[in-house]
């Protein structure tokens, strides 16, 4: 049933999940405001994916939840969690938009009294009548086949509100202090004013990362060609020694080695600057995408359909096994059986990657 957008003043977008998961809502406040200007759109996220939506031109405020509260003992997080749900309240919303299954978020609907409140039909909520009760819309969910962001606009769709192709795209917004960070980093390579190209081969979860032995034979092939290369990773202790491992395994070193050096504005303004991304399925892949950097991006067990770098087709090329060998894929399991090892993500060649490169590059 659509509703009158009119009647509505001030939106609540919730999402809290991961870095990657946090940016593919992002088209949600354009899609919004450029139909219906009038409207304030707010988020809520965890503390650590708020520079995903920092500085969104079509975001009102943004709110955060901070996980170190529950580190800090149960008053400091009683008194942490009242003074938000103080200022959730305070902003009387109208419309709440949750985009994941938590019960955080049905939690909040109930206690913030928004008129509208609108989810995803999710199948193992849809027994619960206190779930159901809680919101007002409920976006079918079409499968496998649709791509998170899709998903997300589903939730527009279902109140009568039609999001333009234009009013789709993923934005992330850059800071002017990250960028003069980066612009030193290759000043000091000598980058400064030659294209480079950005591999990023980790992620949060490591059974999505591509086998070590053909990501050095990419970069040794791309360095022996001529190519500036650039590596990067997360701060994270199993990102950095997987990275220092590929490092030591390459004939010469990388042009530049920022591999756990940057916070995300930071990396956001590398993937800016570079003339290409290559990584896997995680965070950088989709920021890369929001910013329009040409990107490759290898998937394994999880789903490229759902999860791809959401970004025009001459801005992208999504690696794949072939089909016939590995029809489980996507299978969504961490590696074969659990095995933290995945064989369809293991029999992408090196050449598949380097004709993609040869595909993108102007």
């Amino acid at each position: 049933m659509a509703i009158d957008f009119s009647t509505i003043r001030r939106v609540l977008l919730i999402k809290l999940r991961h870095h990657g998961d946090v940016l593919l809502c992002s088209p949600l406040p354009r899609a919004l405001r450029a139909q219906h200007p009038h409207l304030e759109v707010d988020a809520l996220v965890y503390a650590d994916t708020a520079p995903m939506l920092a500085g969104h031109p079509d975001l009102q405020e943004l709110h955060v939840i901070d996980k170190r509260w529950r580190e800090q003992g149960w008053h400091t997080q009683l008194s942490a969690e009242w003074a938000l749900l103080q200022k959730l309240k305070a902003r009387r919303y109208d419309l709440i938009l949750h985009l994941t299954e938590s019960w955080r978020g049905a939690v909040l609907c109930r206690l913030l009294g928004a008129p509208y409140a609108a989810v995803a039909a999710y199948p193992r909520r849809r027994h619960s009548r206190f779930w159901r009760a809680s919101f007002t819309h409920h976006a079918a969910l079409p499968g496998r086949l649709r791509h998170t962001v899709e998903k997300h606009l589903d939730l527009l769709r279902v109140l009568g509100l039609q999001p333009a192709v234009s009013e789709r795209r993923l934005i992330l917004a850059l800071q002017d202090s990250a960028q003069q960070r980066i612009d030193a980093h290759l000043r000091a390579a000598g980058l400064e004013n030659r294209a480079f190209i950005l591999i990023h081969p980790t992620s949060r979860w490591m059974f999505k990362c591509w086998d070590e032995d053909k990501m050095v034979q990419l970069i040794d092939r791309l360095q022996s060609d001529g190519h500036a290369v650039v590596l990067s990773c997360a701060p994270d202790a199993r990102e950095m020694a997987s990275l220092a491992s590929l490092r030591q395994a390459l004939q010469q070193p990388p042009r530049l080695d920022l591999g756990g050096q940057l916070q995300l504005p930071d990396l956001a303004a590398l993937i800016a600057r570079a003339e290409l991304f290559i990584g896997v399925d995680s965070a950088p892949m989709h920021m890369a995408a929001a910013l329009g950097t040409p990107c490759i991006a290898l998937f394994g067990p999880s789903g490229d359909r759902e999860w791809g770098p959401y970004t025009s087709a001459d801005k992208r090329r999504i690696l794949t096994a072939d089909a016939e060998d590995f029809p489980c894929r996507p299978c969504g399991l961490d590696g074969c059986a659990g095995s933290k090892h995945a064989d369809c993500l293991s029999a992408i060649p090196v050449s598949a990657v380097t004709q993609a490169i040869a595909e993108l590059r102007p």
